[in-house]
């Protein structure tokens, strides 16, 4: 199994995470799943950055981002180079720590 960590965030888990997942998974549904409340404004469909997340241990290890993906990062608040979605991260063996950005661009959240 593979162990996901997540670092707190005042909004979606004020005491951080830590969870164990099977490899195949979808992480921004993982999240979800154990209780931290990412946004994920278009339902997971890669069509926004709501589900930012920056993989601070084992980047590396994850399939690489498409293009789609790709230009959809550019857009993102606080992007890093270790940035993904995470509704377009599948979950290998390799353990993660998360950190969800301070901020995110919403309109619908952001009453726009």
């Amino acid at each position: 199994m593979t162990r996901i960590k997540v670092m707190p965030h005042a909004q979606f888990c004020p005491e951080g995470a830590e969870f164990e997942a099977k490899a195949g998974q979808n992480l921004c549904q993982l999240l979800l799943d154990n209780g931290v409340s990412i946004e994920h404004a278009c339902d997971m469909s890669a069509a926004c950055t709501t589900c930012h997340v920056v993989v601070r241990k084992g980047f590396n290890a994850l399939e690489e981002m498409d293009d789609v993906e790709a230009d959809l990062l550019d857009r993102a608040w606080g992007l890093e180079p270790d940035s993904r979605l995470s509704c377009q991260v599948e979950v290998n063996d390799t353990d993660l720590l998360i950190e969800i950005p301070r901020y995110t661009i919403n309109h619908a959240s952001e009453r726009h």
